[in-house]
């Protein structure tokens, strides 16, 4: 995997009830990302391959199989690298669900809090909203200019005014592509590009063949992570730091 180079790695302690309280006590977004992680778990939606017609509107999910496809590939997104042995938190996201959008400064807050303690990962997964596919391309195209989080962090951050809308809100991505100050041509040419859509369908698909039904989902150390509290998060990273270190 390309990664960048390796920090000093901080001591693996675990968190403080201080510093636990401090990651619960993000104002009220913090109950709503919990409510929706919840429904999200127990009722999420089908999915299908990117580009398939939805001919279902129930419910589907369950525990991932096993599967040959690897939860974090040469070309995946490592957007924190604590390096060998180190923990590894990989997310399967939407930039436009609701839920991932919720819990997003959450995995900010614990990504600070455990800065070069765990590897964090984000990975595409396209569920069925309207503009799923823009964004993730958009936050694709960016990243060939070395933007990846940057744009990942402004989709998020300004997900209240693009998504959920009907209709195709790609000039507004655009835009922000733009106020990050990106080569725009070459911008343009990337989101254009057909291997720009194969890479993120590449996420996907390998998503649904770890069985990935609906964002956001997170494995720990290849394993199925379903939190509904903040501490199930931090406590399975406590857990996956002292095993480390055994």
């Amino acid at each position: 995997m390309n990664r960048p180079p390796h920090t000093v790695q901080k001591p693996n302690k675990k968190l403080s009830t201080s510093q636990k309280a401090a990651l619960i006590a993000i104002p009220a977004v913090l109950l709503i990302a919990l409510i929706l992680i919840l429904i999200s778990v127990l009722n999420r939606p089908e999915v299908q391959a990117p580009g398939e017609a939805s001919n279902s509107g129930g419910t589907g999910g369950g525990t991932p199989t096993q599967s040959e496809v690897p939860l974090v590939q040469e070309n995946s997104h490592v957007l924190d690298d604590a390096g060998e042995g180190a923990p590894v938190l990989v997310e399967f996201l939407d930039f436009e669900c609701e839920a991932c959008g919720a819990v997003y400064p959450v995995i900010e807050e614990i990504r600070k809090q455990y800065d070069g303690q765990i590897t964090y990962v984000a990975r595409y997964f396209i569920t069925n909203h309207t503009n799923s596919m823009n964004a993730a391309i958009a936050v694709e195209a960016a990243s060939q200019q070395g933007k990846f989080e940057e744009m990942y962090q402004k989709l998020f951050e300004s997900q209240p005014e693009w998504a959920e809308q009907q209709d195709s809100q790609a000039d507004k991505i655009r835009s922000y592509a733009e106020e990050l100050g990106l080569d725009m041509d070459a911008f343009d040419a990337a989101v254009a590009d057909p291997a720009t859509q194969a890479r993120v369908e590449e996420d996907h698909n390998a998503g649904m063949s770890l069985g990935v039904r609906g964002t956001p989902t997170f494995f720990l150390n290849g394993e199925l992570l379903q939190p509904q509290t903040v501490t199930d998060i931090t406590d399975a990273l406590d857990a996956a730091i002292a095993e480390s270190k055994e």
